[in-house]
């Protein structure tokens, strides 16, 4: 069921964001009427971490919302709780404080950058330390 979910967001997202990406990348705002979505290489490498912990037993659920300014990929521990970390992007503040952040379970920002691979590194040393432990 997952699969065709994501299938579905991907090509919705694909159709439905093309051109507010080149406009992204070319003035880093947005139209009033676009919105944001995830890229497809955004979401391999998110799901990639994601898999991860999951083979670790660490989470188990996630899912993906699309509003209007901001796209959010929420990862939660268990079923029905509330997300334990919610990976955010939002393309309007990618001169002030980074296009991409991650956000605990208690709202506070705990990493943000404009680089998905150094917001995703925040997730990689939690992974060193749950191996050690293992």
């Amino acid at each position: 069921m997952q699969i065709k979910i994501l299938a579905f967001l991907f090509l919705h997202c694909s159709y439905s964001c093309m051109h507010s990406f080149s406009s992204i990348s070319s003035q880093h705002r947005l139209a009033p009427d676009e919105s944001v979505c995830f890229q497809r290489r955004e979401l391999n490498k998110i799901l990639d971490i994601y898999g991860r912990m999951v083979s670790l037993g660490e989470w188990r659920d996630y899912a993906i919302s699309v509003f209007g300014e901001v796209a959010v990929f929420s990862i939660y521990k268990g079923y029905g709780e509330s997300p334990i970390y919610m990976v955010e992007k939002r393309p309007k503040l990618f001169r002030k404080n980074g296009k991409y952040s991650i956000i605990g379970v208690d709202g506070a920002i705990l990493k943000r950058a404009n680089d998905l691979d150094v917001i995703l590194s925040f997730f990689s040393r939690k992974m060193i330390k749950l191996i050690k432990l293992s």
